[in-house]
């Protein structure tokens, strides 16, 4: 009997292995032969060898991860529909935006039946106010998104405000079904339980984007010092490509005033995790950050925004606190409350892992998505 061929398409190689390793595992447990299709990825690099060691088979498509470009994003779509005919796919899963997008239409018009869709979050043009060229983006994506999600036989969301908003503008029709998952998860053995550190410290991992809430966290850093000088607040994270972004001139203020300690991008997030004492996110939405979910099993309490994808992480007051959007005094409230009451902190750490265990552990999330895709 011939294994069953299955494709994930991608567009950011880092993802493959840190939010998708575990899937891809499981999928080649169940008896499948993996591929993977993903631009970028150097042949050379540890994610490819990893990937080959694993036995995943790598191919290099022309897909630009950001950009409008019509022609270019035709020909990488033209490049996937002739690769799931010539590897004779039976199974495509797309996550993030343009694989969603390209890898459901591909799927579609290369005649493989069994199409899906992972919906991480919903990104720059869906957060924010819609004027000028938001907007259009906006709008375009709705446009291709309605299309392209329309050809899949299951969508997946990683939190059901999404897959209510998607029902809401028609983007998924009323026929297409669709299941919420607990995000990627989180693997509650590699990222242990770890002691606090005796010193209270925050810490922020993201991309430097306005919509990740990195200002936000900065500005209450910077009032919160004001109280309590000797309190630490980290930043982990890189300068993307990405309309949003933060300039280096405004990280370089914040270093420089001393409000922000900026550790650049980490291969190994884990330590900077074990060095903090309450984890931060204020983003203004999210599908389910997994930078939550590896604070949350490392035992850290958590502050995070009463918003979509954020929400379903904490648990108000038990957890951590949630805050709404956008909102620097709430958010410097919380932390001040945390540095006074430390007690809270181990106690709300303690909840935070038996909800990692019981609530998204890797091995959970991936069973239930292969159960959903029939394997």
């Amino acid at each position: 009997m011939t294994k069953p061929v299955f494709l994930l398409v991608a567009s950011f190689p880092d993802s493959l292995i840190k939010f998708r390793g575990p899937l891809m595992e499981a999928l080649l447990a169940a008896g499948c032969e993996m591929h993977v299709a993903v631009p970028g990825l150097d042949a050379g690099s540890d994610i490819a060898l990893r990937l080959s060691k694993l036995g995943v088979v790598i191919h290099d498509i022309p897909l630009q991860r950001t950009g409008l470009n019509p022609l270019k994003d035709l020909s990488a779509l033209l490049v996937l529909r002739k690769l799931v005919r010539q590897i004779a796919a039976d199974y495509v899963l797309g996550y993030t935006i343009k694989p969603v997008i390209y890898g459901s239409l591909a799927a579609w018009l290369g005649g493989v039946r069994n199409r899906f869709a992972l919906i991480t979050g919903l990104g720059y043009a869906f957060t924010g106010e819609a004027t000028g060229l938001r907007k259009l983006l906006r709008a375009l994506i709705q446009q291709l998104y309605r299309f392209s999600l329309s050809r899949n036989r299951l969508v997946f969301f990683q939190n059901p405000d999404d897959e209510a908003l998607f029902r809401q503008l028609n983007l998924l029709k009323p026929a297409i079904p669709s299941r919420v998952v607990n995000g990627s998860g989180v693997d509650v053995a590699e990222y242990a339980l770890s002691p606090l550190p005796e010193t209270p410290s925050f810490l922020l991992i993201a991309r430097l984007l306005g919509d990740k809430g990195v200002r936000e966290y900065a500005q209450a850093a910077a009032l919160v010092k004001q109280r309590f000088p000797d309190v630490t607040f980290r930043l982990v994270g890189w300068i993307d490509d990405n309309p949003d972004a933060i300039s280096q001139a405004e990280l370089d203020a914040w270093i420089a005033a001393g409000s922000i300690e900026f550790m650049g991008k980490l291969s190994d997030v884990r330590p900077a995790i074990a060095d903090s004492c309450v984890y931060v996110l204020p983003s203004y939405r999210e599908g389910t950050p997994r930078t939550v979910l590896e604070a949350m099993a490392m035992g850290r309490a958590v502050i995070t925004t009463d918003a979509p994808g954020c929400r379903e992480t904490v648990v108000d007051g038990r957890n951590g606190f949630l805050v709404p959007v956008q909102d620097v005094s709430a958010l410097s409230e919380s932390m001040i409350k945390l540095i006074e009451n430390p007690e809270q902190v181990a106690a709300m750490g303690a909840r935070s892992r038996q909800m990692a265990e019981e609530k998204y552990d890797v091995h959970k999330v991936n069973k239930a998505m292969l159960k959903e895709m029939g394997l």
